[in-house]
């Protein structure tokens, strides 16, 4: 009886240790997976395939006591870190001459996909009441705005390239002269993501010194998906900023998060300015990688 149960228990803890192994095996299997990935998408260039993202997941919001809805979660943590800026600039410099030989004139190119979102980041900078002044042709769409720099005004002119069918035909004359090269996708779409690299290539046909920026759009959108799911797409995204050798903002016009955050990243970089960027890399947190 003794020898038996001995048997069984040496049977039992067989197993056990069969059953641990196999465990960490699995887990080390999806850590080399994860890494290959990220190589492959960044010396390849080739797209990384992840589960369908999903539209019908809820997310819970709150209710201020006035009965607005208060922003999500992601939005409330990135405002209390500095993400949420306000939505223009205050200019300082003397109007009174209106010569354009005080101004700056700097040009900046939006290129991405149709519907990710670009116009709307582009009015939460310029601001609402100046929306109707922006200049909107075939293929490409104009907004200008200027800004005061240590009493310098500065006037950006930015091109936005629309994603459909005419807007490739634009870049040329969009990305020519730029002093920067905003990459933008949609968080939530893998799609738009895998096309940021044949608008870079594209529009580097065109501009070879011109500051790239990849920005992810709809932030408060992509903070309703698991965490998982999250982690996953921000390492592509990663990957791709790494082999566009960009810095990664996430975004989202909605909230302004990380809207007046790039501008003044790219106006720091211009014009060689004392303005710290903290890295964030936190999942469910807008990403701020460089």
């Amino acid at each position: 009886m003794t020898k038996r149960l001995l048997l069984c228990y040496r049977r039992m803890v067989h197993l056990n240790m069969k059953r641990k192994i196999i465990c960490k095996f699995t887990i080390l299997q999806k850590y080399l997976n994860s890494f290959c990935n990220k190589v492959l998408a960044c010396w390849l260039g080739k797209s990384i395939n992840y589960r369908q993202l999903s539209h019908n997941q809820s997310f819970p919001t709150t209710t201020t006591a006035t009965g607005i809805p208060s922003p999500p979660v992601g939005a409330e943590m990135a405002s209390h870190r500095g993400f949420s800026e306000n939505m223009a600039s205050t200019c300082c410099c003397d109007h009174s001459n209106n010569s354009s030989e005080n101004v700056v004139a700097l040009k900046i190119s939006l290129l991405g996909d149709n519907q990710i979102g670009k116009t709307s980041f582009l009015r939460k900078y310029v601001g609402k009441e100046k929306v109707d002044e922006g200049l909107s042709t075939k293929g490409v769409n104009q907004m200008d705005k200027t800004l005061c720099v240590k009493g310098t005004r500065i006037s950006y002119s930015m091109w936005e390239v629309k994603g459909d069918v005419s807007g490739p035909t634009q870049i040329p004359m969009a990305c020519k002269d730029s002093v920067a090269m905003f990459f933008m996708f949609d968080l939530t779409s893998r799609c738009t993501l895998s096309s940021v690299l044949s608008w870079h290539q594209q529009a580097r046909q065109w501009n070879q010194t011109a500051i790239p920026v990849m920005i992810g759009t709809k932030f408060d959108d992509f903070v309703k998906l698991p965490l998982d799911l999250q982690w996953t797409i921000a390492s592509q995204a990663r990957a791709y900023a790494k082999a566009l050798n960009a810095p990664l903002f996430f975004s989202s016009a909605t909230y302004n998060i990380n809207v007046n955050k790039i501008f003044k990243f790219i106006t720091a970089k211009l014009f060689n300015l004392p303005w710290s960027l903290e890295r964030n890399l936190t999942i469910g947190e807008p990403i701020i990688d460089f």
